[in-house]
Order: C-alpha cells, then structure tokens, then sequence
C-alpha cells in the first residue's frame, strides 16, 4: 500500500523552508518537537535576549508552525500538529540532531520551567 503525503504548495514551503534555515529556529523546532516550551527557557538555552527569542517564535507561529498555550501568565510553545507543513517539518526534523541534553542542562540549573515558579 502506498502512503500518499500531502503536497504542499511551492510559495508556502519555500517560506517554511526560509525559515528553517536559520540554525536557532531549527534548534527550536527540535526543542519543540518533543517539549514544551516557554521565552524564558530558549533565552536560558540560547543565550540571547527575550526579545530576539520573541521574534523567532513569532515567525514561527506567523506561518503556523507553532502554537501558543497560555498557562496563566505565561506562554508556553510545542509543535502545531494541525499545520499543513506539520509533516515536512517533522521530516526534516528527523536529520537534526538530539536536542535532550539542552533540556537536561536546564533541568540540572533548576531553570526548566523557571518563568512558571
């Protein structure tokens, strides 16, 4: 049986792919792949400010790659599942490296969920 994937048009995976192309989103979708997120923790794990963490998402969540889930005051980021692009992301993510060991090193700090404590 032959499993038929969904074609996606040109203009739209040429932006995903635009976007995938910088190394910190990339790391960020294998992040998420696997975790929830928020701001607080890729600015721990990256290095860089809020607000360039900030951008990235919003790119990110702009073309429909990621979702939002508030959880009081705070945003928390994963995967959109429901995204046309879902399954060429998860595709692609599939070359990329293991990003456990960030987490684990946030998770060592006492930094994992530190906006939410």
């Amino acid at each position: 049986m032959e499993v038929k994937t969904k074609e996606i048009e040109i203009e739209k995976a040429s932006i995903v792919l635009k976007l995938l192309g910088d190394k910190t989103r990339l790391a960020m979708m294998k992040l998420l792949e696997k975790n929830e997120c928020c701001v607080c923790e890729f600015v721990e794990i990256f290095g860089i400010t809020q607000s360039a963490i900030s951008q990235h998402l919003r790119k990110l969540r702009d073309v429909g790659l990621v979702k939002e889930n508030r959880k009081g005051q705070w945003i928390f980021y994963s995967l959109n599942k429901n995204s046309d692009m879902y399954e060429m992301v998860l595709h692609i993510l599939e070359f990329i490296p293991n990003q456990d060991e960030r987490i684990r090193e946030l998770e060592k700090q006492g930094l994992r969920i530190s906006c939410g404590s």
